[in-house]
Parts: C-alpha cells; sequence; structure tokens
C-alpha cells in the first residue's frame, strides 16, 4: 500500500498519480493528470498541472507552479518561487494551448530561488541555475549559468560543488572527495566513476 501524506489543506484531483513517499504541504495542488514518482516533495503554495510527468526523489520549494507540457526528471531540485512558462508570447485574448513548448529539466539538476525558465528548453543532468537567472537556451548536462539571461559561466559536479574545468577545450577533473572524474571535451562534460 502506498504511503503519501497529502496535508489537509492541499487538493489532490481523483486520477492524479503520486509515487510511495511523496509528500505533498499546504495548500498546493495536483492535477487529474499529473504523474508523480516516489519520494516527492511539494511545499507550501506549489502548482502542478494536468500534461506534467515528474520522476522520483524530485523537490519543489514553495510558491512554484509545475505548468503543462513541463517534465521534471528524477532528483530535480526547484529552489522557492521558481518560474515556468509553457507559452512562448502568450496574449489574453489568444488562446494558444495548441502553441505549448515542452520544457525538459533532466535528472539531478538544480534550479535555484526565483530562476526563470523560458518553455521550449532543455536543461541538462546535473546542471545549476542560479538564483534569480532566466533560462533562454538549452544547458548542457553539470553547466552552471547565472544571471540575466542565463550565461554559462562553470562547471557543477553531481554533488553541486564547482569543478575545475575551463569553459571551453578539452581537460579532465577527478574529484578526491567522490573519485568521480569529469572530463570536458567538445563544449560536453561527462561523468566517470574510477
Amino acid at each position: 500500500m502506498k504511503q503519501v501524506y497529502i496535508h489537509e489543506s492541499a487538493i489532490v484531483d481523483d486520477g492524479a498519480e503520486l509515487g510511495s513517499g511523496c509528500k505533498v504541504w499546504h495548500w498546493a495542488h495536483i492535477c487529474s493528470g499529473a504523474i508523480i514518482g516516489e519520494n516527492c516533495s511539494f511545499g507550501q503554495n506549489v502548482f502542478v498541472g494536468n500534461d506534467v510527468k515528474i520522476g522520483r526523489g524530485v523537490k519543489v520549494q514553495n510558491n512554484v507552479s509545475v505548468y503543462d507540457s513541463v517534465e521534471l526528471q528524477d532528483n530535480v531540485f526547484c529552489g522557492p518561487s521558481v518560474v515556468f512558462t509553457n507559452v512562448y508570447n502568450p496574449r489574453s485574448a489568444i488562446a494558444r494551448r495548441d502553441e505549448y513548448r515542452k520544457t525538459l529539466i533532466k535528472t539531478g539538476a538544480t534550479l535555484g530561488a526565483n530562476c526563470t525558465i523560458i518553455c521550449g528548453v532543455q536543461v541538462g543532468q546535473y546542471a545549476f541555475v542560479g538564483a534569480g537567472s532566466v533560462v533562454r537556451t538549452d544547458i548542457p548536462d553539470f553547466a552552471l549559468y547565472v544571471g540575466v539571461p542565463a550565461r554559462h559561466v562553470g562547471w557543477m559536479d553531481m554533488s553541486g560543488q564547482r569543478i575545475q574545468l575551463p569553459l571551453v577545450g578539452n581537460s579532465s577533473y577527478c574529484c578526491d572527495r567522490t573519485g568521480v572524474t569529469y572530463s570536458l571535451k567538445d563544449g560536453r562534460v561527462t561523468a566517470h566513476k574510477n
């Protein structure tokens, strides 16, 4: 039997799929079409739309709305007041539901507090978006992006620590804490357990 905690002020619509170990806190609303994996946490005043898929171990902090056409893979962290969009050029008087752009946040990525993710982008595995940043383009795996608009300023490891690699070129770095080697080649970082 599934163990799910739903605060008495939260609304989970019939049909929503929540995995075992999920927690839905004060005044959150999970819509009927949402598919959510195990051990996720949804903070106060979180909204999750119908056409939303969320993996295992995801943490969505207070005041985040995860709108239709957004997917959060396993172990994604959404800081307080992260903003997702799903229409690129909204107008109140024009219905654009058929123009929703898919947004994908890949495994282990962190979205800092108050950052904005413009629809249609992919944020790579273990990437890190700094607080208050505005993401308008795809972000590679392990990349650190900050600013408005967000720009590439470094690389992050799986534990959220900065990696000592140049922004471009070919190089490698071994983390003495974890024993993982991170290799940079052609603008992409990959991780290898030693």
